[in-house]
């Protein structure tokens, strides 16, 4: 090989590398951007499973989104991960959405993809001596405050002709309240699941009140408004991920139990105490913001929030990306 050949091929290396230096200077930043895993803080619980079926699934690798999963206890800690920046989107009730939109209005709902009416439960024990919701008029409760489980609490004393006012309701988190009810420190708790099926497995006497009101509890992906218009396609691939899960969990739902049960790390007898109670699909409702301007109205008027009027829960959704997958399931009016 000659001098001037060696010369030329290292000319025509140094032009290419050129060439790839200039073209990746010139890619535009939303691919850059959707090069970053998406973050999303998971709630631990059933509400959650097709997040978890997804991941597990690998309909989120399909889609060629990557993900970042982390898990905590309840959807009012995902959202503040959000808000904290350490997440992009969370898992969260209709009633953390209400409660935060009073301080703040960087966040939107994307989506309800689950909906339950009995996944929030008031669990005493038999020697309390309660045996109706009437009968907490007077005694000590824990709930999550600024919570579905508050709202669910408040919601099923009034429509008992319970004052909330007259109960002694303590602010307690979630993984606290089993041993707290096993101790005697309360005399009941309102809280979502697996909690009210722990305490019925670990406190002897543990026992769940009947069943009152008509609250239909939606779990919503939320997500910082910094993603709106800026990853669109990645929160559509999202959302096709997750309703590939939820006709995976309708048609294996044998399957889909063991997903649930290896994550959540819980027993086959709760799995299927539970599985009958909850409704996975994705939506953006009309009952959606039916229920966050009543619970808006609840919370000013039992001074939950300091406020002369509620927010404007249409600047709290994001509908695009959903009605570019399942435009049928979006059904809000502007």
């Amino acid at each position: 090989m000659t001098m001037d050949s060696t010369c030329e091929g290292v000319r025509r290396l140094m032009r290419a590398s050129l060439l790839l230096l200039i073209f990746a200077q010139m890619l535009p930043l939303r691919e850059a951007v959707a090069a970053e895993p998406i973050r999303i803080s998971v709630s631990r619980t059933p509400l959650s499973l097709p997040i978890f079926v997804a991941e597990s699934r690998g309909y989120f690798a399909a889609e060629g989104l990557p993900v970042r999963i982390s898990e905590v206890i309840g959807g009012h800690r995902t959202l503040q991960q959000v808000f904290d920046g350490s997440a992009d989107m969370a898992t969260s009730s209709d009633a953390v959405v209400m409660f935060n939109s009073f301080k703040r209005d960087d966040y939107a709902v994307i989506a309800t993809f689950v909906s339950s009416d009995d996944d929030l439960r008031l669990v005493t024990r038999a020697s309390t001596g309660i045996t109706r919701v009437p009968q907490l008029a007077g005694k000590r409760v824990a709930t999550v405050v600024g919570a579905s489980s508050h709202y669910f609490l408040d919601n099923s004393l009034l429509l008992n002709g319970v004052d909330p006012r007259t109960v002694q309701i303590k602010n307690m988190q979630p993984e606290m309240m089993v041993e707290a009810l096993q101790k005697g420190e309360v005399d009941a708790i309102a809280i979502w699941e697996p909690y009210p099926f722990q305490a019925l497995a670990k406190v002897s006497d543990a026992k769940v009140l009947p069943k009152s009101g008509g609250y239909v509890e939606s779990f919503n992906l939320i997500i910082s408004k910094k993603l709106q218009g800026v990853r669109d396609d990645d929160l559509v691939k999202l959302l096709r991920a997750l309703d590939r899960a939820q006709q995976f969990i309708a048609s294996e739902p044998g399957r889909a139990k063991f997903i649930l049960r290896e994550r959540l790390q819980v027993d086959e007898k709760f799995i299927d105490s539970i599985w009958p109670r909850y409704n996975y699909r994705n939506s953006l409702n009309q009952s959606l913001l039916t229920t966050l301007e009543g619970e808006a109205r609840w919370a000013r008027r039992e001074g939950h929030v300091k406020a002369e009027q509620s927010p404007n829960y249409l600047d709290f959704i994001y509908a695009l990306p959903l009605r570019r997958v399942r435009p049928a399931a979006v059904n809000i009016r502007d």
